[in-house]
């Protein structure tokens, strides 16, 4: 327990000689084995205590890897502790095992390195004993049925109009078979508004279900972006949904805080990485504000639209 002790926390923590805590950095992906061209999201994570400047890395290359995105590194200061935090997207093309080096980071005079990250990188797995075969040419089917079509339609036209006749004069049968939908019982910013509530409840981070925390918390704002914006969020990925926010009357910070809170969620989803007790309240504040924001700027925008209606109707 000793050693491992050592070849994890060492490298990443920066001491003054009586012990107390200067620095810590961290390096974390989502995934440690991919097929050549995927994508893999690096995260760098560093906390800086006291008033020394911290000197970022330089991301100019990394041997074996390509950059595929590059985010700007985000900060926080709360009780004299600075957090800085960068989001990066890279993927390889050089099969084997390749490694993301120790990166680092400088503050006064001391340097302090991340931990080296392997990554296998995988051709697609192909069946070396199964034959290969020219493609055929197309063989044409004879259809048994290609007699009797002009019957079928003929017939099928008939039942057709017998059934339109009989609908238009039983009204309420028509009624009976295709019954009205009720209208939803809240609007899309209500229910939000009340399954954020319940998330806060439940204390799901609290009792270390912070998976299932991040799960619901974009649930939620997938759902109500769908049922507000008609954005098409509950089949996108992260980033695809964040090509989509990227159009939404966002301010430029909300909108980054935003799509960092997505991203944590993969964090946590996929790297089974585990924030603390202030970062996921904070990225729930983010969520619901962004709710709250956009929800206010579209409601402006209806009545707006609606006036200009009225105008143009007298």
């Amino acid at each position: 327990m000793k050693r491992f002790f050592l070849h994890i926390i060492v490298p990443s923590l920066l001491l003054w000689p009586d012990g107390f805590l200067l620095a810590q950095v961290k390096a974390t992906v989502d995934k440690d084995r991919i097929l050549i061209g995927e994508p893999i999201h690096l995260m760098l994570e560093a906390t800086v205590t006291g008033s020394n400047p911290l000197a970022w890395p330089s991301l100019d290359s990394i041997p074996h890897f390509e950059f595929v995105e590059k985010h700007a590194v985000d900060s926080t200061v709360s009780a004299g502790i600075r957090s800085y935090r960068q989001y990066l997207t890279v993927t390889s093309f050089d099969s084997g095992v390749w490694s993301i080096p120790r990166l680092p980071f400088v503050t006064g005079k001391r340097t302090l390195l991340t931990d080296s990250i392997p990554i296998r990188i995988v051709y697609t797995k192909i069946d070396a004993s199964k034959d290969y075969h020219d493609i055929k040419d197309i063989i044409e089917v004879p259809n048994p049925f290609a007699r009797w079509f002009g019957w079928i339609v003929a017939g099928l036209v008939l039942v057709s109009a017998a059934v339109v006749v009989w609908l238009l004069q039983k009204k309420k049968v028509l009624q009976v078979l295709v019954p009205r939908q009720p209208p939803p019982r809240l609007s899309p910013y209500e229910e939000a508004m009340q399954q954020l509530d319940q998330l806060a409840r439940q204390g799901m981070v609290e009792d270390g279900a912070v998976k299932t925390f991040y799960s619901r918390l974009g649930e939620i704002l997938r759902i109500y972006l769908y049922r507000r914006a008609g954005i098409a969020s509950l089949s996108e990925t992260s980033e695809e949904l964040i090509g989509q926010i990227r159009r939404l009357p966002f301010q430029p910070q909300q909108f980054t805080d935003l799509a960092d809170s997505l991203r944590m969620g993969d964090f946590v989803k996929f790297a089974k990485y585990k924030p603390g007790l202030a970062d996921s309240d904070a990225h729930y504040r983010i969520v619901r504000g962004a709710i709250e924001e956009l929800n206010r700027k579209l409601e402006e925008n209806d009545r707006t639209q609606a006036a200009i209606t009225g105008i143009k109707l007298t």
